[in-house]
């Protein structure tokens, strides 16, 4: 008996302790953590900079909380936030990813095989799995396995390809690719100069038949609005919305293609014949 009332009286102490511990210690959650949680997508890809949608939504609800970083949510997202938080929305244009090479093996030069791991990071340590072109698409997927949409697909002539109306733009494939050739875009941008290589022009031609050669024919035909020279390459600047189509057709290298990354109303790629 005496045993039995010692054991009972401990339990019973210990109970009462780790009650009031409780009450004293507990932590009190906003309770518009979870109705924030739930105008989220869901998607927990940690394109917003945090864990998950839920932790995204424990920093919505301290004052002044940028309500734009859910790439996925898009403009729908943010409105429906701002009418919670009962804030002004911030019109934001939804971004695509763009894989800003365009050489797969068809037009791309290798120098040997590659018989690696089947990764990109691997291929490139690996002295670039063969490929003459040390800035091309190694085309082993490591983008198209983070993507948690499967919205890129690895052709078979090693390139990543990314299907606009399936992109999130969460930007997980942009910190994945070892070789940083994929951007993020607005979807109303159409022109995209598929290359990241900066070998001189002659040097480019021989390792690949669609690599920007430096001519400088679309920075002029812009007059340097949209497209700049940056060491031997042309970038487009996405900051600028170019409707000059005619680079397109002008580039010798078929390197500037029309890619849309609308959702509806996806633009074909269009290049001159050879």
């Amino acid at each position: 008996m005496i045993a039995t009332a010692v054991i009972g009286g401990t339990g019973i102490g210990c109970a009462v302790i780790l009650a009031i511990a409780a009450r004293v210690f507990s932590v009190h959650e906003d309770p518009r953590i979870s109705d924030l949680t739930a105008i989220l997508p869901g998607i927990n890809c940690g394109g917003c900079g945090f864990a998950g949608c839920p932790e995204y939504a424990r920093h919505l609800v301290v004052p002044g909380a940028d309500l734009t970083l859910c790439r996925p949510g898009g403009s729908d997202t943010v409105t429906r936030l701002a009418r919670y938080l009962g804030v002004e929305a911030k019109a934001q244009e939804r971004k695509v990813a763009v894989v800003l090479c365009g050489g797969g093996d068809q037009v791309a030069v290798r120098q040997a095989e590659y018989n690696g791991l089947a990764d990109c990071v691997a291929a490139d340590l690996a002295g670039g799995a063969g490929k003459a072109c040390r800035y091309g698409c190694l085309g082993f997927g490591s983008c198209s396995r983070v993507c948690p949409v499967a919205a890129i697909e690895i052709r078979p002539d090693h390139l990543a390809v990314v299907h606009p109306d399936l992109c999130i733009g969460c930007g997980k494939c942009v910190n994945t690719c070892p070789r940083k050739l994929i951007r993020l875009a607005p979807e109303s941008r159409f022109i995209h100069i598929l290359c990241s290589s900066h070998e001189r022009g002659p040097v480019t031609r021989k390792q690949c038949s669609v690599g920007c050669i430096a001519c400088t024919l679309c920075f002029k035909m812009t007059d340097g609005v949209g497209i700049r020279m940056e060491n031997n390459l042309a970038v487009v600047d996405y900051g600028i919305h170019i409707d000059n189509e005619a680079v397109i057709a002008k580039c010798p290298q078929r390197t500037i293609v029309n890619r849309s990354g609308h959702r509806r109303e996806v633009r074909s790629e269009t290049a001159p014949a050879a």
